[in-house]
């Protein structure tokens, strides 16, 4: 699944592309990707204007003149890409926008798991998704403090309340299982055991591991491309993700996988402390 530095990837490619552009007409060929009303899904974006595009955790928000934002969460395998309004269309396409001057952007998702909702400008924190989220990492609300006061209130191990995004919201499962190696500390650590010192490790290092990766574009383990169709380059940089029985870079002990509520999860059972 992308996570927060990869759609801020695909928002950074994606924006000059588009940017300026009215859209023409809408193709749904997938209407269930819709999650407001589909038919005044397509009815509503004919002559409205790309302004920018902003984004909050994993959610892209497509601005549009008149008041109106996409909001568009590519789930597992969702992809952006700018085509002529001519290219013959490819199976896993299930949206199109078709702009006055002859491009096209098109919505490809192999699993068809990504979704997107119209809604009024300014109301997407109340009636979307994002309405559930935490703050993102390196913003104003993300204080040691309040990062604090989150970890307190859950009973459930620190693998599980990172990817709940109600903490902090944007990490997926590469990002915490690379965070918590940093910080050394074990995925089945409860989550409001942490002495503070170590809180505000961990929140000093999901701070900056999302910084950098979003530097290096996002991370490519499987098939992550940007807007313009190129792969990430922090998967050069992933220190325990996908790298089960391969040793520790700190310690050499060889690193163990295990399933954390259905998610893989790699470790270094000699670094990463328990904390319960």
């Amino acid at each position: 699944m992308p996570e927060m530095p990869e759609v801020e990837t695909v928002r950074r490619t994606l924006l000059p592309l588009i940017k300026g552009k009215t859209i023409k007409k809408v193709t749904l060929w997938y209407p269930k990707i819709i999650a407001s009303d589909p038919q005044e899904f397509e009815q509503q974006l004919v002559n409205k204007k790309i302004e920018t595009i902003d984004r909050y955790a994993k959610y892209l928000l497509i601005r549009l003149s008149g008041n109106l934002t996409v909001v568009s969460h590519l789930r597992m395998e969702g992809k952006y890409r700018l085509v002529k309004e001519n290219t013959k269309k490819d199976k896993h396409d299930h949206v199109q926008f078709v702009f006055t001057d002859g491009s096209a952007l098109r919505y490809n998702d192999v699993r068809k798991f990504g979704r997107m909702q119209l809604v009024k400008t300014g109301t997407e924190k109340e009636v979307t998704g994002i309405s559930k989220l935490g703050p993102e990492p390196n913003s104003p609300d993300f204080t040691v403090a309040a990062f604090t006061r989150g970890l307190a209130r859950k009973k459930k191990s620190i693998k599980n309340t990172l990817l709940d995004q109600s903490v902090v919201a944007g990490l997926g499962n590469i990002y915490v299982d690379e965070v918590l190696w940093e910080t050394k500390i074990h995925p089945l650590s409860m989550a409001n055991a942490f002495p503070k010192t170590k809180i505000k490790q961990l929140h000093d290092n999901i701070n900056s591991l999302i910084e950098l990766a979003i530097e290096e574009r996002g991370t490519t383990v499987h098939t992550y491309l940007d807007a313009n169709g190129k792969t990430g380059g922090f998967q050069e940089m992933l220190k325990v993700y996908g790298h089960k029985g391969e040793p520790c870079v700190r310690c050499d002990t060889p690193l163990e996988k295990i399933k954390v509520s259905g998610r893989g999860t790699t470790f270094c059972s000699h670094c990463q402390v328990i904390y319960k």
